[in-house]
C-alpha cells in the first residue's frame, strides 16, 4: 500500500478522534507508533526508528536515533562520542545522531500491523478515557438504560459505556426489563483488563443519601448535613441528619411540605420506610433517638467498648427491638455502637440478683449478719476494697453504724483481702511465676494469679505481651467487631495502662531505653525547661514512672 499523503492522514486522526470521543493527539500518537512500528519491520527490529507527523500540515518524517555513550553494547542504537562528532560536531555525550529516512512503501503485512496498532492505542484510549470520566463519579447518581439482565445481574448501558448492578446491590423483589430506566448510584470503578469495569449499587446506604441530596435543598447546599445512614434495602431505613443554621429543622425540611420529599425518595426505594433522626454529639441522646418510635426509660454506656444497655418499659420492648430485630439493628448500624435492650423488669430483676450477690460477699468475708451487709450495698460499697480503704467517716456516718463498728469492720476486710492476696501469689508461685514478676510494680497478687494462669511467669514473658492482650480490645472480621478478651481486664487495666507496664518492663529488661520508651516532647520555652522561679524541673513522664517504679513494692509475702 502507497504511504499515505498528509491530508489523508489529518483527516483520518480527526474521523476516529470524533467517532470515538478521545483526544485527537491520541490518535496521531497511535500512527506515529504503527508507522515506526512498520518500519523497524523493514528496517531492523533492532533499530531505534522514530516517525513524527506535524499535526497542523500532517508531514511524516522517519529517522533513526542513535545514543551517543562512553562504550557501545549496540551498535544498532548507540556510537562512540568520536564517531558521532564526525557527522556532528556539535553533539555531545548523551546526545543523539539522527539520520533521516526516505518515505517508504507498506505492504500488506505492515499494513494490517499498523492498523492493529492504531485500533489497539485508540482502544486503550477509549478505556482510559471511561475510566478517568467514572472514577470521578463513585458517590453520585446516574442515569441509565436496562440493556439486558445476566443471571439476577442487571446490565445498565450508560451511553459511553455499561456497567453493572450486581444482585445483592439491588433492593430486593425489584424487577427490571430490558429498556427500563434506572437510577443508581456509582459504587465503584475498577481498571481491568477488558476495560474499565462500574458498579451500580440501588441498596447502599450513600445511594438514600444522594437520593436526599437531590430532593432536599438545604442539603445540597450544606446547611443540613447528612451524618450517617443504615439501610435495610425495600424495608426500612434510618438517616441522622443535623443541621447548620439553628432557625432550620433538619428533620422537617428532609420531610418537606406534607411529606413530600421524603415521599419521592420512598418512592424511588420501593416503598421504604424512612426514619429521620436528628442528630446529636451527645451519644446516649442519639441512640436514644436512634431508637424510636421506642420510648426509653434509662441509658448505661461502656464509652471504651462503644457498647449501651438501653433499658424500656415492658410494653415498648417489642417496639424497640423491631420485627426481627430490625428497629435495633438498624439503630446499631446508624450510631456504631452495640445495643443491648431489656425491660424494666429485666433491670430490676439483674439488680436484685447483684444485690444478693454482694450482700452473700460481705456476710461471708466479713461474718456480719444480713441487716449490717445489706446496709452496706444499699450505700453503695460493691466491693471488699471499697469497704477496706474508704475513709473512715463514710462507714461510720451510715445510719445505725458507730466507730467501732466501722473499725471493726474495716479490719475484718483488710484481714480478708491480705489473706486472699497470700491465697493469690502462693498460687502463682506454685504455677512458677519469678521473683522479677512478682516485685514488678502495679502488679497485684489477684494480677499476677491471672497472668500464671495464661503461662506468663517472667517479667520477659509479660515484657513480650502486646497491649490488647493485657487490657483486651476489638478486632474487626468481615465488617463485625469481635471482643478481644485481656487478661488483666477483669482489673479494670485500660489500654494506657497496660501499655505503660510492658513498656516499664522493657527498659527494666534493657530491651529499650526510657526515652524510647515514654519520649517526652521537647521543649520550646527556656522558662519550661528550668522551671518558672528557678526550682527543679517537674520530673519527665519517663522518670515519673521509673521514681514509682523504684519504690517499695507493697505485696504481702
Amino acid at each position: 500500500m502507497a504511504s499515505a499523503n498528509k491530508l489523508e492522514l489529518l483527516q483520518i486522526a480527526d474521523a476516529v478522534a470524533r467517532e470515538k470521543m478521545i483526544d485527537r493527539m491520541i490518535v496521531i500518537e497511535a500512527m506515529e507508533e504503527a508507522i515506526q512500528k512498520a518500519a523497524r519491520s523493514k528496517y531492523g527490529a533492532e533499530y531505534d526508528i522514530r516517525a513524527d507527523i506535524d499535526p497542523k500540515t500532517g508531514d511524516l518524517k522517519m529517522a533513526r536515533y542513535r545514543e551517543v555513550v562512553e562504550e557501545v553494547e549496540n551498535s544498532s542504537t548507540e556510537m562512540l562520542l568520536e564517531d558521532a562528532q564526525a557527522k556532528d560536531p556539535e553533539v555531545e555525550m548523551g546526545g543523539f545522531i539522527i539520520e533521516m529516512l526516505p518515505p517508504m512503501e507498506y505492504g500488506r503485512v505492515a499494513a494490517q500491523t499498523a492498523k492493529q496498532v492504531i485500533v489497539q492505542k485508540v482502544r486503550e484510549a477509549e478505556r482510559d478515557q471511561q475510566f478517568d470520566e467514572y472514577k470521578d463519579r463513585v458517590g453520585e447518581i446516574i442515569n441509565g438504560t436496562v440493556k439486558r439482565v445476566e443471571y439476577g445481574n442487571v446490565i445498565v448501558d450508560l451511553g459511553r459505556g455499561e456497567a453493572v448492578v450486581r444482585r445483592d446491590q439491588q433492593i430486593p423483589r425489584e424487577m427490571f426489563r430490558q429498556g427500563d430506566r434506572i437510577r443508581a448510584l456509582v459504587l465503584d470503578v475498577r481498571r481491568e483488563a477488558r476495560g474499565p469495569q462500574i458498579f451500580l449499587s440501588r441498596a447502599a446506604p450513600p445511594f438514600m443519601a444522594a437520593l436526599f441530596m437531590q430532593e432536599v435543598p438545604e442539603i445540597y447546599d450544606g446547611i443540613i448535613e447528612i451524618r450517617a445512614v443504615a439501610r435495610d434495602p425495600g424495608s426500612r431505613a434510618k438517616i441522622g441528619v443535623i443541621s447548620n443554621d439553628s432557625s432550620i429543622d433538619p428533620v422537617g425540611a428532609c420531610v418537606g411540605m406534607r411529606g413530600s420529599r421524603v415521599q419521592a425518595v420512598v418512592g424511588e426505594l420501593q416503598g421504604e420506610k424512612i426514619d429521620i433522626i436528628p442528630w446529636s454529639d451527645d451519644h446516649a441522646t442519639f441512640i436514644v433517638n436512634a431508637l424510636q418510635p421506642a420510648e426509653v426509660a434509662k441509658v448505661v454506656l461502656d464509652e471504651e467498648a462503644e457498647r449501651i444497655e438501653v433499658v424500656v418499659p415492658d410494653d415498648q420492648l417489642s417496639l424497640a427491638i423491631g420485627r426481627r430485630g430490625q428497629n435495633v439493628r438498624l439503630a446499631s448500624q446508624l450510631t456504631g455502637w452495640d445495643i443491648d435492650i431489656m425491660t424494666e423488669a429485666d433491670e430490676s430483676e439483674r439488680r436484685q440478683k447483684e444485690f444478693e450477690v454482694q450482700t452473700a460477699l460481705f456476710i461471708e468475708a466479713l461474718d456480719v449478719d444480713e441487716m449490717i451487709a445489706n446496709l452496706l450495698v444499699s450505700e453503695g460499697f460493691s466491693s471488699l476494697d471499697e469497704v477496706a480503704y474508704v475513709p473512715f467517716e463514710e462507714i461510720a456516718s451510715i445510719d445505725g453504724f458507730d466507730e467501732d463498728t466501722a473499725t471493726e469492720l474495716q479490719a475484718r476486710a483488710v484481714d480478708f483481702l491480705e489473706a486472699q492476696n497470700a491465697a493469690h501469689l502462693d498460687a502463682a508461685r506454685t504455677a512458677g511465676m519469678q521473683e522479677d514478676l512478682i516485685e514488678f510494680e502495679g502488679l497485684t497478687p489477684p494480677m499476677l494469679e491471672a497472668l500464671s494462669k495464661e503461662g506468663i511467669l517472667t517479667l520477659t514473658d509479660f515484657a513480650e505481651l502486646a497491649d490488647w492482650e493485657l487490657a483486651g480490645g476489638y478486632t474487626v472480621v468481615n465488617g463485625q467487631r469481635t471482643k478481644d478478651d485481656g487478661i488483666l481486664e477483669p482489673f479494670d487495666v485500660g489500654e494506657d495502662e497496660a501499655q505503660t507496664f510492658i513498656m516499664t518492663a522493657r527498659v527494666v529488661l534493657g530491651m529499650m531505653t526510657a526515652e524510647e520508651a515514654f519520649p517526652v516532647a521537647e521543649e520550646t520555652d527556656e522558662e519550661e525547661e528550668s522551671g518558672d522561679d528557678g526550682e527543679t524541673p517537674a520530673l519527665s513522664d519517663a522518670e515519673a514512672v521509673f521514681a514509682d517504679f523504684k519504690g517499695d513494692a507493697s505485696k504481702p509475702n
